[in-house]
């Protein structure tokens, strides 16, 4: 078992908190994890990027080559559209559609959809509307994880045992509702995967 993700969003998006999740999955499922990050300015709206690799052998480099990703991960479109390099021929994005505009020349979306859509395994959706539905609009990070769960590799109650972790010092119902967003993002990605929706 092998997975090689790239994490990548916008400061303050709460992708390192993916990563932190995913992370106490794999130690539950007693797997190897290596991560590299690179963050931007948050308060500027720098982007934020990490690399994630999880093994159940050894991992020699916490860094992920070219082409060698099988996920990316994004909260934000262009950003999933700038590490695209990084996707192998058979991987996978899932990406929020709703854009963080932080920059004065940021391109059309007609255009960032139109690129990204010319990836054959892609799960894109606006995340931040389903988690406002939800009722958590700040939880959009739990459902962009809910949506790239299917490819994990990672049982669905170990995530879910990972995201209980993590949110446990905010209370019952902060983690009840980061569940509910991670359940429903899970569940607009199945309609992908079985080819039955696809929302820009």
């Amino acid at each position: 078992m092998k997975t090689d993700i790239v994490l990548a969003g916008v400061g303050g998006q709460g992708i390192l908190s993916i990563a932190n999740v995913i992370g106490l999955a794999a130690l539950k499922e007693n797997l190897y994890l290596k991560q590299a990050e690179v963050h931007g300015m948050s308060q500027r709206g720098g982007d934020v990027q990490s690399n994630l690799r999880i093994s159940d052998t050894p991992i020699s480099s916490d860094l992920i080559p070219f082409g060698g990703a099988d996920l990316i991960v994004s909260l934000e479109p262009m950003e999933a559209l700038r590490y695209l390099p990084y996707l192998s021929e058979t991987g996978w994005i899932v990406t929020n559609t709703n854009p963080f505009v932080n920059i004065p020349n940021y391109p059309e979306m007609e255009k960032v959809m139109t690129e990204l859509a010319k990836v054959d395994n892609l799960v894109a959706f606006d995340m931040d509307k389903v988690a406002k539905e939800i009722g958590s609009p700040r939880s959009s990070n739990m459902v962009l994880l809910g949506a790239a769960s299917p490819f994990l590799g990672l049982p669905k109650e170990i995530i879910e045992e990972g995201i209980s972790g993590f949110f446990a010092s905010k209370g019952e119902k902060i983690t009840d509702l980061n569940l509910k967003s991670f359940e429903a993002g899970r569940i607009e990605a199945e309609k992908f995967i079985k080819g039955k929706a696809f929302n820009v």
